[in-house]
């Protein structure tokens, strides 16, 4: 289940909303693949061992085949914190970290703060999705390398964003409207650490509470709930999967994840120009989309050449999934609710 992140996405694009549709497609295909976005809901979460935590560009490289999953092992999670938060922040982070130790059991550790402030910059771009770049990559690296070295197996990071750095857009996503304007600079910060150190990484953000607001959307609820988005963060890193080579000799056996198994990709219609749905279309794994999921990027099935399956919203994308399951034909007349064709203009009628 891709659900790219920062784009507007109506679902998929706030706290943890994607959360029912993953678990409903869990349900349907008994195994789920999915990006901490989709499964983050700030203090809330939802552990199911068919749901498969896997941060963006190592979701990539397992589409591409260039690595494997590996479920099982239970994890240590380091945390790195940016140098930038206040200390009264920093406290209410380092208090979510023994808290999940504490009343969840979950092995957290060591705990390392930058050498140097991260330097977070947010942005939009000409598409209207978000973006971002951090001043002091290396500082981030380098705090990796030493929660790894202090035998964490996993690393959520907090860094400092900017508050409200643009009033209009912040009341906006708290409305349920336009676009997360965070998710594309976290995507920044958790693909470099995954790149570099080929662990499991996700990040949640620093930054002030905000004052209560009597029209907030449900959809971004979850982010208010308490002092910051970490626990979420910490309890799906500690049940992620390993990243492994997909033909290393120790991990031959059954319950390794490959990605000539993928049954489906599931995406949101207008947003199948990502690199793990690209390497899926590719290799011929059915793509069902879901043209209920509007988000600000147009870039759909036609506009690239792809042969689509169509979904009107995320039950009947399940119900197609659990089609593949069973060995249906999607083409056959009893499944034609779902338009089948290329570019997404389909060879059947609704």
């Amino acid at each position: 289940m891709v659900v790219p992140t920062g784009v507007g996405c109506q679902v998929g694009g706030y706290a943890g909303d994607a959360l029912p549709a993953a678990r409903l497609l869990a349900a349907a295909s008994g195994c789920l693949i999915t990006h901490p976005n989709v499964l983050n809901a700030a203090a809330l979460y939802w552990s199911d061992p068919r749901l498969h935590y896997v941060e963006g560009w190592a979701l990539n490289q397992f589409a591409r085949g260039d690595l494997a999953l590996a479920p099982g092992r239970p994890r240590k999670v380091g945390l790195v914190l940016d140098a930038a938060i206040e200390e009264p922040l920093r406290l209410r982070h380092r208090q979510v970290a023994q808290a999940c130790g504490a009343s969840l059991g979950l092995a957290i550790g060591p705990m390392v703060t930058t050498e140097e402030p991260l330097g977070v910059a947010l942005a939009l771009g000409t598409s209207g999705a978000s973006w971002g770049t951090i001043q002091s990559p290396a500082a981030l690296l380098r705090a990796g390398e030493k929660v790894v070295e202090g035998g964490a197996t996993a690393i959520a990071v907090v860094a400092r964003f900017p508050d409200d750095p643009s009033p209009e857009a912040l009341e906006a996503y708290r409305h349920g409207e336009g676009v997360d304007g965070l998710a594309g600079a976290e995507a920044v910060i958790s693909h470099l650490l995954s790149r570099h150190l080929r662990v499991p990484c996700a990040h949640a953000p620093a930054l002030a509470a905000l004052p209560p607001d009597p029209l907030l959307d449900p959809r971004a609820a979850a982010e208010e709930l308490g002092h910051t988005f970490l626990p979420c963060v910490l309890v799906g890193l500690s049940r992620a999967p390993d990243l492994v080579e997909p033909s290393s000799p120790g991990h031959q056996g059954v319950g390794v994840l490959r990605a000539q198994e993928l049954g489906a990709v599931v995406a949101p219609a207008g947003a199948l120009g990502g690199e793990a749905v690209l390497a899926c279309a590719e290799r011929g794994v059915p793509l069902i989309v879901v043209t209920s999921n509007r988000c600000v990027l147009r870039v759909d099935g036609e506009a690239l050449g792809l042969k689509v399956v169509e979904a009107s919203g995320y039950a009947e994308a399940a119900g197609l999934v659990l089609a593949l399951r069973e060995g249906l034909a999607l083409e056959t007349a009893a499944l034609r609710h779902g338009r089948v064709g290329e570019g997404g203009s389909g060879s059947s009628e609704r």
